[in-house]
């Protein structure tokens, strides 16, 4: 029996009902008319199509002198298509050209950019990705072009349905009425390497997508990664298509589907689709159906997070990340998750560049400019032979503006925008895998942006980076985190404030949880700090922590030493000034202490700067002002009585975490005679 031809669905969503909806009566494949018009690729470009099939197998990988050798052989292919796309161009440039003559480019704006993607669709899929990848900043394209580029992604005109059942069949060597009991006839979808069909697999019945390759991408593709590389000088490193070669091999998207599915979709209000390896060849792809609208065509912030958090956990957690998340990728599944539904570009990231990627980002945030430009180093960005002293001046021009406005509002791009004047000067080089790190973060800052005009990718990641740093095992995070929170031996307790804030908006790993006002209170901070510090990933910070705890106990006594004898002096004549015992590092621990207790109590501080809080450049500043503000008797009943009160969480917390905070208090006491005995020796023999 031949399969039913499901009613075709818009080319730009999938049907808005999980059940299909089919004919009453079967009806049969309908073959093309020989006279049926084909689509504007195949028609301007078909000529490049004359390969045999040795040839093209050779062309499944990226090889130059390959590529090379079979054009020397077809030098009329070679020639018309430089023809070809230099007379194209040069046209549409012409046009544009006259129209600035006669001062009309703003009224014929829109008709060049639609003429433009007309063009990009004639001449082929290598062009179209050239156009997709520059679409993905915003910062350089205008509006209208924008529009028409994105139409780029799922809206091309489809090839012939004829053709694709014909390689279905060939593809998978059956009857398409043997694998399938419908299918649409028409396409969903249309990119530039393949369309995609709904159908219904006959033997389970299960409704997939069928994703056929489009007849001549290997051989135009190619032929245009040979011409781009030797002649337009568009790009300089052709390596960059290797991954549009790999698209081309179906077999390779399934595995990249199937890893991501492992690595992914698991996470809260995630979906990836399961990949029909049965049903597998290089041309053809089954996946599982995803019922759902454009994540672009649906206000919904929350999915938009969620994708920045997956996004996140690809680039920094596991290193394997889309690096295609186009809107026509992503989807809001009938059942509000986040769907993705292409794997055939994705990127590797490895863990010295997750690593560095963090850093940079936690340099950026507080302001660490000469170790931004460090970090340039190690991510590829700035070569090694840079001057770091000028680079560093450069980068706190760029920058400082823009992070002293909070990392709430840091626009991811207006980062790269501001970016674009020092790139040039000091030589910046983009590697490959950073464009697509790039390119996917800028396409979810845009899609949120349409929902949110405020939306900020890097300040709603922050808090999971903020995590990340306070908890990852890697000696290159906690190198830098000790570096971050230290200056000069002291510790910088601001930067730890703003850390633990920002990790307790992240504190499940599952999705970004903000911590509403309402909720954000004592009892919460102080039970997820508790939570944090003691649990294997916090002990790191736990020791940080403990050792600015025995720190500024001792502090705190000799604070109190000092009070007593400047009553006790006050009072018995003749006894003259009393004597500090306090030193200048003494009194910082000391504030550094006070900090703290706020901070485990859930209270506001004073947020002060490090600068500020020891007095640097202060000249007001005295010993006896310090005593006055941070001495025992600042310690007002209130704050104690609220820390006390926190204590009832204690019967909270799992076993395993009481016994390792009644083990604290002994370590803290170990600590503090360290440092008192350290003390004594050194006055008594220096």
């Amino acid at each position: 029996m031949a399969p039913l031809l499901l009613p075709s669905s818009p080319i730009h969503s999938f049907p808005a009902t999980p059940k299909l909806s089919f004919r009453s009566k079967p009806r049969p494949i309908i073959r093309a008319a020989a006279g049926l018009e084909v689509d504007s690729f195949t028609k301007k470009s078909g000529y490049l199509f004359q390969l045999s099939a040795f040839e093209a197998e050779s062309l499944l990988d990226y090889s130059p002198s390959r590529i090379a050798a079979i054009y020397r052989r077809k030098p009329l292919i070679l020639l018309r298509r430089l023809i070809q796309v230099g007379t194209t161009f040069g046209k549409w440039f012409g046009v544009r050209y006259i129209d600035n003559l006669m001062e009309r480019s703003d009224q014929m704006f829109k008709v060049r950019a639609a003429e433009l993607r007309k063009i990009l669709v004639e001449l082929g899929p290598a062009y179209i990705k050239i156009a997709q990848a520059v679409s993905s900043r915003p910062d350089l394209i205008p509006p209208s072009y924008l529009d028409e580029l994105s139409l780029l992604q799922d809206r091309i005109t489809p090839f012939s349905t004829e053709v694709a059942l014909d390689t279905i069949e060939k593809e998978l060597g059956l009857r398409i009425d043997e694998l399938f009991s419908e299918i649409s006839p028409e396409p969903v979808a249309a990119a530039s390497l393949g369309q995609v069909y709904q159908a219904r697999l006959r033997r389970s019945g299960q409704v997939v997508a069928v994703k056929v390759q489009r007849p001549g991408v290997q051989a135009a593709i190619s032929l245009d990664i040979l011409i781009l590389r030797f002649l337009a000088g568009v790009v300089k490193k052709a390596g960059k298509f290797n991954t549009d070669l790999q698209e081309m091999d179906y077999r390779k998207e399934a595995d990249n589907g199937l890893k991501f599915r492992r690595l992914y979709g698991g996470l809260k209000d995630v979906f990836v689709p399961n990949i029909n390896m049965e049903h597998t060849t290089r041309r053809v792809l089954v996946m599982e159906w995803v019922e759902g609208q454009k994540l672009s065509e649906v206000k919904d912030l929350y999915l938009v997070e969620v994708g920045v958090y997956c996004s996140f956990n690809q680039l920094l957690e596991n290193g394997f990340y889309h690096a295609d998340p186009h809107p026509g990728n992503l989807f809001r599944t009938f059942d509000g998750k986040l769907a993705y539904i292409d794997f055939g570009m994705m990127g590797e990231f490895k863990q010295e560049f997750r690593e560095g990627f963090i850093e940079a980002c936690l340099h950026l945030v507080n302001r660490d400019f000469d170790a931004l430009s460090k970090d340039f180093v190690t991510l590829g960005l700035l070569p090694p032979t840079a001057e770091k002293e000028a680079v560093t001046k450069a980068l706190t021009g760029v920058f400082q503006d823009a992070v002293a406005k909070g990392v709430r509002n840091i626009s991811f791009g207006d980062l790269l925008g501001n970016l674009g004047t020092t790139m040039y000067k000091f030589k910046f080089q983009i590697p490959s895998y950073f464009s697509l790190v790039i390119r996917s973060l800028a396409v979810l800052e845009g899609i949120a942006i349409s929902s949110d005009p405020n939306y900020k990718v890097l300040g709603s990641t922050y808090p999971w980076i903020a995590k990340k740093v306070l908890t990852d095992s890697s000696p290159q995070l906690k190198s830098s985190l000790q570096a971050l929170l230290y200056k000069d031996g002291a510790f910088r307790i601001d930067r730890l404030e703003s850390l633990l804030t920002e990790s307790l908006r992240a504190r499940t790993e599952k999705a970004l949880v903000k911590i509403q006002r309402e909720e954000a209170n004592s009892r919460v901070v102080f039970k997820e700090i508790l939570y944090f510090t003691l649990t294997e990933k916090g002990s790191f910070v736990r020791e940080i922590l403990i050792e600015e705890f025995a720190k500024g106990l001792d502090a705190l006594g000799l604070a109190t030493l000092d009070s007593l004898t400047s009553v006790a002096t006050t009072r018995i004549p003749f006894t003259g000034s009393s004597v500090s015992f306090m030193s200048k590092e003494d009194m910082i621990n000391l504030r550094t202490f006070h900090r703290l207790m706020l901070l485990l109590a859930g209270l506001e501080s004073n947020k002060k700067s490090f600068e500020e809080v020891n007095g640097i450049g202060n000249p007001n500043n005295n010993q006896s002002a310090y005593l006055e503000e941070s001495s025992l008797l600042s310690y007002q009943p209130a704050l104690v009585s609220e820390i006390l009160a926190m204590l009832s969480i204690i019967p909270e917390l799992p076993p395993e975490l009481q016994q390792q905070l009644l083990r604290l208090p002994a370590d803290l006491a170990r600590r503090l005679i360290s440092r008192a005995s350290a003390r004594t020796i050194q006055r008594i023999f220096l």
